[in-house]
């Protein structure tokens, strides 16, 4: 079965990064993800998350690159922000490589009303492409993910899981991949399982929740075990992230959730 992280973003938001891996580590996980090493002057303590996760054996699978709404690092869709997302990825790609982490999530932005959708998506293309080389010379991989547009980012440019399959497949490159979000496409356009495999060869990474809500994944409309075991019978290798935020209590809902994927 696909090996499981978390992402600490979505538990135990009181406390340090550091100390949320802690806590993911004590309800049995060896593999956490995060979004941003920085916000803006704060000091999210990525060097004691990476010392303590590489001290315990804990995988560290990803970071983001840049916000869904291109306030940090820039857009896919903007020409005009190439430089600044490039110098960004190259940070990103900088301090992930310090905390043996050797792949980020890529957001889009959002759309830009008075352009077409196809001039914005040859835009992504092209911008991924110059990504691409960067990403490879560095041993990187980048994963971008299609997002849902109907609760949580409203605007965004990429909400098709088959257009993001499109552009990955495009690019051309197999360090730029895809992240197949669960929860985000079954609230697009749901049919999961099959659209999955349709993908497979250009998804790099998978993120789950419960729909509705983004809670625990045995809460909702979705059978994730059965949703693993396909993943795993198509052959996945990578990761399969729970980026959820529990409806109750956190560190007894993960290991419902530890539980659960054991289970699968």
């Amino acid at each position: 079965m696909p090996r499981i992280d978390v992402c600490i973003e979505a538990v135990f938001n009181d406390l340090p990064l550091v100390e949320r891996a802690k806590r993911v580590r004590d309800a049995g996980f060896d593999a956490v993800e995060f979004w941003f090493y920085d916000m803006g002057d704060e000091d999210r303590g990525v060097d004691k998350l990476g010392k303590f996760c590489a001290e315990n054996g804990i995988l560290i699978n990803n970071a983001v690159v840049n916000a869904p709404d291109a306030s940090i690092g820039g857009s896919l869709v903007d020409p005009a922000d190439r430089d600044k997302y490039i110098a960004r990825l190259k940070e990103t790609i900088k301090v992930c490589k310090d905390i043996n982490c050797h792949a980020a999530i890529t957001c889009t932005g959002n759309a830009r009303p008075g352009v077409s959708y196809a001039a914005q998506k040859r835009c992504v293309i092209d911008t991924l492409k110059a990504a691409a080389e960067v990403a490879e010379a560095e041993n990187f991989t980048l994963f971008l993910e299609p997002l849902n547009t109907l609760v949580d980012h409203h605007g965004y440019f990429l909400s098709s899981a088959e257009d993001a399959g499109d552009i990955c497949r495009q690019v051309g490159s197999a360090r730029v991949k895809m992240v197949f979000d669960v929860y985000h496409m079954q609230i697009m356009a749901g049919n999961i399982i099959a659209r999955i495999e349709e993908l497979m060869d250009v998804i790099g990474h998978f993120h789950s929740a419960g729909v509705p809500g983004r809670h625990d994944l045995d809460i909702g409309e979705l059978n994730y075990p059965n949703i693993l075991k396909a993943i795993d019978g198509f052959g996945y290798k990578g990761l399969f992230g729970l980026e959820y935020w529990p409806a109750g209590d956190e560190m007894e809902s993960l290991k419902r959730m530890r539980a659960l994927t054991k289970t699968c």
